[in-house]
């Protein structure tokens, strides 16, 4: 069964590029099946989400960032 990927950033990120090599090189690294999703949210939108981070990311629902890490831009 894939992991689940889910990749959070805001409009002003410019990170998206270096997230998608290395998530896409871990993938490959690690030999795992994997869907990635790629989104661009508003602050208000990460709130609610209860992200910490641009970009944040979440494996199988679970947030990867250290918890006293915060700010979304």
């Amino acid at each position: 069964m894939p992991i689940k990927i889910d990749c959070y950033l805001s409009p002003s990120c410019a990170s998206e590029d270096s997230l998608r090599e290395n998530i896409k090189k871990a993938i490959e690294d690690e030999g795992i099946e994997a869907e990635v999703k790629f989104y661009r949210i508003s602050e208000e939108e990460a709130k609610k989400l209860g992200l910490r981070g641009s970009p944040s990311v979440l494996i199988n629902g679970r947030d990867i960032q250290p918890s006293d890490v915060t700010g979304f831009s």
